[in-house]
């Protein structure tokens, strides 16, 4: 069991960690307007409807920025350094905060396509990325 730190999953946001338990992405969308986004909200984000719900999206996306650490945060990271902490814009269209695992992280660059993969932290699954292409 990874001592890494693991979110705290409250209930506005459990279809989206019960999603990642199912190896599924999923993100709100408002059934007012069509916009999708993350993070889990009451009211859309873009016109103010209640209750947005939920859909799965494809899980691939592409870098729009990155950085990579090369001082963990914590001791349990201490093993990844140098790694890669990105925002990816989902094919979809949200933008989200992850890892890009599975490669070296000198090889990363802004625009590179990408797709997600989990990572279990205890009973957590926590989305990452990987280079794909």
């Amino acid at each position: 069991m990874s001592d890494k730190p693991v979110p705290t999953i409250g209930e506005r946001a459990l279809p989206y960690w019960e999603g990642t338990a199912r190896g599924e992405l999923r993100v709100q969308r408002c059934a007012a307007c069509g916009e999708r986004f993350l993070y889990a909200h009451a009211l859309c984000p873009h016109c103010w409807t209640p209750d947005p719900g939920w859909e799965t999206v494809s899980g691939r996306g592409r870098i729009q920025t990155m950085t990579i650490v090369h001082q963990a945060p914590y001791e349990s990271f201490a093993g990844d350094v140098p790694y890669v902490v990105a925002i990816v814009r989902l094919d979809e269209g949200p933008q989200m905060m992850a890892n890009i695992v599975d490669c070296d992280s000198m090889s990363v660059s802004i625009g590179q396509p990408v797709e997600v993969k989990f990572e279990m932290r205890g009973t957590v699954a926590l989305p990452q990325f990987r280079p794909i292409g």
